[in-house]
């Protein structure tokens, strides 16, 4: 029985295709059930079934035989037609009509409604997970899921690491289904938690927008070289803060452009102008001369010294238009990736160089689509030789 939807009476396969198309629209829970006269946990169990995944609608491919097509071989038969003639007439393959007829008791048992039963009852089979008959491919991927990598970017190193072993290849999708949908039985679900979102079910993303600062003296984004927008020379970066509970602590991230090599930088006492020009500073004259060309940041009051730190550095700081988060998109990106390992409500006053050092680490040890699924360390380490 379905909560909600009367004693006995459960929801028909149409009306929990409708409730999973209203949720993925971005319908709310207690809207939609109260337009399909169910209970928000009935909404709630029909998502979950699939983990927010939408099930595969099966049909038939069109090379395969139609219930029309098997009634005009049953009737062929019992005209006791050649194998050869009924081919003709379908348009089919002899071979084809052969393997049918035999498949399904022989030219005088053959019957078409159950050769058309037992050819539904094979296409509906489960099929057995390739992450379930392939140990070493399973214990690849959730070495990578525990790693905090994509399904993508396990997917796509994968291919990379193994490009002559077709049973080490495995689609994202495939991962995706493996954690989120019940019954693929592969993948643990408990692992999905090492995902960015870390949710038990997919759901639409939501973005919203942050309001800018007011700074003086600003050299705007219109201004900066070619070079930069093309990511043709190593040595430029984007940053940016990473705000923690209540916006009262934050840590610094720096992306380097060309190769999304990733620096942290704390910010125990504060994000104000002189803490974050401080702690910046002292972060990028780490690197070598000619991998500190230029800054790009959004126009948030932290950077209110910004004169002040071209001068200590000798960094160009380029402002991107007010809300405009996409100029400096390696930069959000990777403080999405972040939120994994410091999600929203997490104090950050608290957090070491050394516990920073670890995470940026870890990130630049993720392939990436953009670099041909490369890690940054990889395409760092060249830029350095």
């Amino acid at each position: 029985m379905e909560a909600g939807t009367g004693r006995g009476k459960r929801l028909s396969n149409a009306q929990r295709a409708e409730i999973r198309e209203r949720i993925h629209a971005g319908e709310q829970y207690r809207a939609v059930a109260a337009v399909m006269g169910c209970s928000t946990l009935t909404v709630q169990k029909v998502v979950a079934r699939c983990g927010g995944v939408a099930p595969r609608v099966r049909g038939r491919a069109r090379r395969q035989l139609s219930l029309g097509e098997r009634e005009e071989i049953s009737r062929g038969l019992l005209a006791q037609r050649s194998l050869r003639h009924i081919a003709a007439q379908l348009s089919r393959a002899p071979s084809t009509i052969g393997r049918e007829v035999r498949a399904n008791g022989g030219q005088r048992a053959y019957r078409a409604w159950q050769a058309d039963w037992r050819a539904e009852r094979r296409l509906q089979r489960p099929k057995p997970a390739k992450l379930a008959q392939c140990p070493r491919l399973r214990q690849a991927v959730e070495a990578g899921l525990v790693a905090r990598w994509s399904p993508q970017q396990i997917a796509r190193r994968l291919r990379l690491d193994y490009p002559d072993v077709p049973e080490m290849h495995v689609s994202h999708e495939t991962i995706y289904q493996s954690l989120y949908v019940q019954g693929r039985g592969a993948l643990r679900r408990e692992l999905s938690r090492y995902l960015r979102a870390g949710r038990q079910k997919r759901r639409p993303r939501r973005r919203g927008v942050g309001g800018p600062g007011q700074l003086r003296e600003m050299v705007l984004i219109s201004t900066r070289p070619p070079e930069v927008a093309a990511r043709a020379v190593p040595g430029h970066w984007e940053g940016d803060l990473l705000l923690g509970k209540g916006g009262r602590s934050a840590i610094g991230t720096l992306v380097e452009r060309q190769t999304r090599y990733v620096m942290l930088f704390p910010l125990p006492h504060g994000r104000n102008a002189e803490q974050v020009r401080q702690q910046l500073a002292a972060k990028i004259l780490e690197l070598p001369a000619q991998l500190r060309r230029s800054l790009t940041w959004d126009q948030g009051k932290e950077m209110a010294d910004h004169v002040r730190f071209t001068v200590d550095t000798g960094v160009q700081v380029y402002f991107c238009d007010p809300h405009s988060p996409w100029q400096r998109g390696a930069n959000e990106n990777t403080n999405g990736l972040l939120r994994q390992y410091f999600p929203k409500g997490t104090v950050l006053s608290g957090v070491t160089p050394a516990e920073l050092d670890a995470v940026a680490a870890e990130l630049n040890g993720r392939p990436r689509q953009t670099l041909g699924w490369m890690t940054p360390s990889e395409t760092f380490a060249q830029v350095l030789r």
